[in-house]
């Protein structure tokens, strides 16, 4: 057996691994509880009605009669949705492929959480060159609270994690095959220059073609804005770095005009962006298009010489609609009990509970018996992350250290963006879009740790031991947590010793 593969077989058993946990903690007791939980109101209604009507319609009566299987209340008018389509389609396929029980609108969200998990295992693992760390990044997000509860919810978050991942996944693909690229074609100039590898090369470097692979996470980014809007905050940032991968490649491979080079090339990957965005958006939105009931639909043809008159009818009446989405979003001030402050979001200050009964005939040892279900990161995973994270900017800072830049990157887009919105009616689940580069950002630490530079790859038998202790307690601290992230019956007393935080109740 070579080594090459060898490799490939330790990557397959390990993803093999992390996917086997993801899906014990993700999969089981799916059906449970037998209620919408938090949004699901919303989101199991709606892709339901996706199914049925072909677009959203409004809902009267009682909410619970949905789960009971009375659908009556489903009305033929269209009903304002303030988000994208395809985490709603995406429910809706689930509603198809089981049926309109719990398990048929959270299926789907919890394979993709699966498969997010083993994401992030793999792209771990290129990135620190090491299936153990791989390895130790994919079994962090398996066991990590948030990850869990909207994996296994019919919430709109959840989609959009697996869509911003899967685009950084292509992006560090992209990057490596490029690096190979350039590596190969400025070892030529060296040689038909006749030069050594010392000393600068004329230009900026050589062109790359068609980016296929970058051209799939553009893809996967703009299926992330269709999710949500914030996804687009992921598309900047991570498409940025990929441009200044480029360029420090560039830089490193000796070519004197290195920043020109990357820049001249990121003008026309920067069209694409925003062609491929635009195009998969309203693609997103055909059932609208193809639905004579879809609210505000015939907007343009009933208001003539309103709105943006220069386009066809269906686009005006999409982008008013869209105008009427945005006045929602900046000015949605209302009062919640589990509203959060952005700033406070990496330490889980304010965590939302999604569900809590009384379970009066469980059989759980105790007098009263509760389910809760709360949307609250591995505490141990997300403080400690938080640390890394301040550590990594402070190496970026000081050191210009392009991995611990790479990490903390998806941190910082999918958090900073909030912070100016403290005001506004926001909760602290909206960060497990970023939960996977918070565990990326605590892996590279952890890493420093156990494998400090001074040792050149060599571990610490002291570091070592550190990162042993914090994964053996953040994998006894998840174990501690899991009922609350899945719902299971549990004494009231249990559920209390849960709570650290005055916070978090």
């Amino acid at each position: 057996m070579t080594l090459a593969t060898l490799w490939r077989w330790r990557a397959a058993l390990m993803a093999t691994g992390v996917g086997m946990l993801a899906a014990l903690l993700r999969l089981g007791s799916l059906s449970q509880p037998h209620a919408l939980v938090f949004d699901e109101v919303f989101y199991a209604r709606g892709a339901y009605s996706l199914t049925v009507l072909g677009f959203e319609g409004d809902w009267t009566g009682d909410d619970s009669a949905f789960v009971d299987g009375d659908y009556s209340g489903l009305t033929t008018e269209g009903d304002f949705v303030v988000h994208p389509m395809v985490g709603k389609l995406l429910i809706a396929l689930g509603i198809e492929l089981v049926g309109v029980t719990p398990v048929g609108w959270r299926i789907v969200g919890a394979v993709l959480g699966v498969a997010l998990a083993v994401m992030v295992a793999l792209i771990a693992r290129r990135l620190f060159r090491s299936t153990v760390w791989g390895a130790v990044a994919g079994i962090l997000i398996a066991v990590d609270g948030e990850a869990i509860v909207l994996a296994r919810t019919a919430l709109l978050d959840g989609f959009l994690a697996f869509f911003v991942v899967a685009g950084f996944g292509l992006l560090v693909i992209d990057r490596d095959r490029t690096r190979a690229l350039l590596e190969r074609e400025a070892a030529a100039d060296r040689a038909a220059l006749g030069m050594g590898p010392e000393g600068f090369l004329p230009g900026g470097g050589p062109r790359t073609g068609i980016r296929w692979w970058r051209l799939a996470a553009i893809v996967a980014f703009a299926l992330a804005a269709s999710t949500k809007w914030s996804g687009l905050y992921f598309a900047a940032a991570f498409l940025v770095l990929s441009v200044v991968w480029d360029a420090v490649a560039r830089r490193e491979l000796g070519y004197d005009r290195w920043l020109a080079g990357a820049f001249v090339r990121a003008v026309p990957a920067a069209v694409a962006t925003v062609v491929t965005t635009l195009v998969v958006y309203v693609a997103s939105w055909a059932n609208w298009f193809l639905t004579d009931g879809s609210y505000a639909r015939r907007w343009a043809e009933e208001h003539p010489g309103e709105g943006a008159t220069w386009l066809p009818d269906a686009l005006n009446s999409l982008l008013h609609y869209h105008q009427q989405m945005w006045t929602f979003h900046t000015g949605l001030t209302t009062e919640h009990n589990y509203m959060s402050n952005p700033w406070l979001w990496l330490i889980q200050w304010r965590p939302t509970a999604f569900y809590f009964e009384d379970v009066p005939d469980a059989d759980c040892g105790a007098e009263r018996c509760v389910s809760a279900i709360h949307a609250l990161g591995n505490p141990l995973i997300w403080w400690l992350a938080t640390a890394a994270l301040v550590w990594a900017l402070w190496r970026v800072l000081r050191h210009r250290d392009m991995l611990a830049l790479t990490v903390s990157m998806g941190v910082l887009a999918g958090w900073v963006p909030w912070l100016p919105y403290a005001y506004r009616t926001i909760f602290t689940f909206y960060s497990v879009a970023f939960a996977p580069f918070m565990v990326l950002t605590l892996v590279w630490a952890l890493r420093r740790i156990a494998q400090p530079e001074r040792l050149a790859g060599g571990w610490s038998r002291r570091g070592v031991l550190i990162v042993g202790i914090t994964l053996a307690a953040i994998l006894v601290v998840a174990a501690f947590f899991v009922p609350l992230w899945v719902g299971s019956p549990v004494p009231f007393r249990y559920w209390q010793l849960h709570m650290w935080l005055p916070t978090w109740v």
